[in-house]
C-alpha cells in the first residue's frame, strides 16, 4: 500500500468514525432508552402539532407508549386527544410515525359509560361490561367485541385498558359497580367473558389489559379522588379470574389498583406493594407479563406519596409500565421528571440496571408479539 492509498484510508476510517460518534450522540444511551421504554404518558392536543411536549418525549426520551382520551379533566373541557374518527386516525398515525419503537397506543374503550370513542363524536355505540354480564351469551360478547376491536384498529390503537376483572362485590361502588363496568359478581361470568373478549382482541392485533389487580369491586371510595382501604371488603373470592386467566395462558398486560388491602400488605397500596405484585401477581398467580400502574398521578398515589417515592416503590414492587395519565392533574414535563428520577434512583443504587433490564424484556416482548409486524 503506497503512501498515497494510506492516507485514503485513514481518512475514511477517521469520517466513519466521526460518523459514527455523531450519530451515537444523538441517540439516547441504552439505560435511557429502557427507562423511557417504561414510561406511558397522557398528553393534550388534537395533532402532533398541537403537542410539542409528547413530540420531545416520544423522540428524545423514547417512551413506550401513550394514553389517549376524550375529557380534559383538570380545565373541564372536550378539548383532548379526540374530536373525529378522522382525526383521530390521523393523530395515531402521526404519533407511530415519530417513534423508532413501536409506540403502545392506549385507551380505555371499556364500552358503556367508559368509552373515549363516543357516537356523539362519530364512534359506534358501546354497551357496558354489566350489560354483556347479564346476558352472559357468548355471541353478544363476540359482537360487541369485534366492533370494538376492529374500530381500534381503523384508528391504529394497538392497546385496550380493558377488560375489567373485577367482580361486582358491591353494586355502589362508585367507580366499579354503579358505572357497570364489571361483567358479574359470579367469578365464573366474568372469567368466561373476559375468556373471550382478549381471544378476539388477539385476533384483530389488539392488545387487552385486565384490570384493576387485586381486586377494586369491592371498595365504597374512588381511588382518582382519595385513599381507598379494601381490607374489610376484599376477600381470595376477587382473585378467581386472573388465577382461571393466567393459568389457561393468559400473557398480556395486566393494569394495578391503588387499593390499600391490609389483608395483603400492611404498609402500600396494591400498586406500590411488592408483597401484592411480586408476592401474589407473580409468585403465587405466576404471571409474567408486563405489570402496568394505573395513573401515577390518581390522588390515592399523589396526595400520600412524594412522585420519587411512588415511582421507586412501583418499581420495586415489580411495576414494568408506569403510566401518568396527565388527566387528573396535568404536567407536560412529566415524562422528563420521572426519567431524571428513574437515572438519580440508579445512581443511588436505589433500584438496579438489572431490575430495569428485566421490565424493558417485558415490554419489548409485548411489542415483539403484537407492534413490530405493523411499523
Amino acid at each position: 500500500m503506497n503512501n498515497r492509498s494510506r492516507v485514503l484510508l485513514a481518512s475514511l476510517l477517521l469520517l466513519l468514525l466521526f460518523r459514527m460518534t455523531a450519530y451515537s450522540a444523538t441517540q439516547p444511551d441504552s439505560t435511557s432508552l429502557k427507562i423511557g421504554q417504561m414510561l406511558m404518558i397522557g398528553f393534550r392536543g388534537f395533532s402532533v402539532a398541537d403537542a410539542p411536549e409528547i413530540r420531545a418525549d416520544i423522540r428524545e426520551r423514547q417512551i413506550g407508549g401513550v394514553v389517549l382520551f376524550d375529557y380534559d379533566v383538570p380545565s373541564h373541557s372536550t378539548s383532548r386527544n379526540i374530536s373525529s374518527p378522522e382525526q383521530l386516525a390521523r393523530l395515531t398515525m402521526e404519533l407511530q410515525e415519530l417513534s423508532q419503537i413501536p409506540l403502545l397506543i392506549a385507551i380505555d374503550q371499556e364500552g358503556g359509560k367508559v368509552s373515549r370513542l363516543k357516537p356523539a363524536r362519530g364512534f359506534p355505540s358501546s354497551v357496558s361490561a354489566e350489560h354483556l354480564g347479564a346476558l352472559n351469551n357468548p355471541d353478544s360478547t363476540r359482537a360487541a367485541t369485534r366492533q370494538c376491536a376492529k374500530t381500534l384498529k381503523a384508528m391504529h390503537i394497538g392497546m385496550n385498558l380493558s377488560p375489567v376483572a373485577d367482580l361486582n362485590v358491591n353494586p355502589d361502588n362508585p367507580v366499579i359497580g354503579k358505572l357497570g363496568r364489571s361483567f358479574s359478581s359470579d367469578p365464573a361470568v366474568v372469567t368466561g367473558n373476559i375468556s373471550i373478549i382478549c381471544s378476539l382482541f388477539r385476533d384483530e392485533g389488539i392488545i387487552p389489559a385486565l384490570k384493576h389487580f387485586p381486586g377494586h369491586g369491592s371498595s365504597t371510595t374512588d381511588t382518582h379522588r382519595d385513599f381507598t382501604d379494601i381490607t374489610a371488603s376484599w376477600s381470595e373470592k376477587e382473585l378467581e379470574p386472573y388465577h382461571a386467566l393466567i393459568a389457561a395462558g393468559y400473557h398480556d398486560p395486566i393494569m394495578t389498583a391503588h387499593v390499600f388491602n391490609g389483608k395483603l400488605d400492611p404498609l402500600y397500596p396494591a400498586t406500590l406493594s411488592k408483597a401484592i405484585l411480586d408476592g401474589v401477581l407473580r409468585t403465587r398467580l405466576g404471571f409474567d407479563g408486563v405489570i402496568v400502574s394505573d395513573d401515577l398521578q390518581m390522588k390515592a398515589i399523589a396526595d400520600h406519596y412524594g412522585l420519587e417515592t411512588a415511582i421507586r416503590l412501583a418499581i420495586e414492587a415489580g411495576v414494568d409500565l408506569l403510566l401518568f395519565g396527565n388527566n387528573t392533574s396535568y404536567d407536560p414535563a412529566i415524562a422528563s421528571k420521572a426519567a431524571a428520577i428513574m437515572h438519580s434512583l440508579l445512581q443511588k443504587k436505589l433500584i438496579t440496571e438489572e431490575r430495569i433490564d428485566r421490565s424493558y424484556r417485558r415490554i419489548m416482548d409485548l411489542k415483539e408479539r403484537y407492534l413490530f409486524k405493523c411499523k
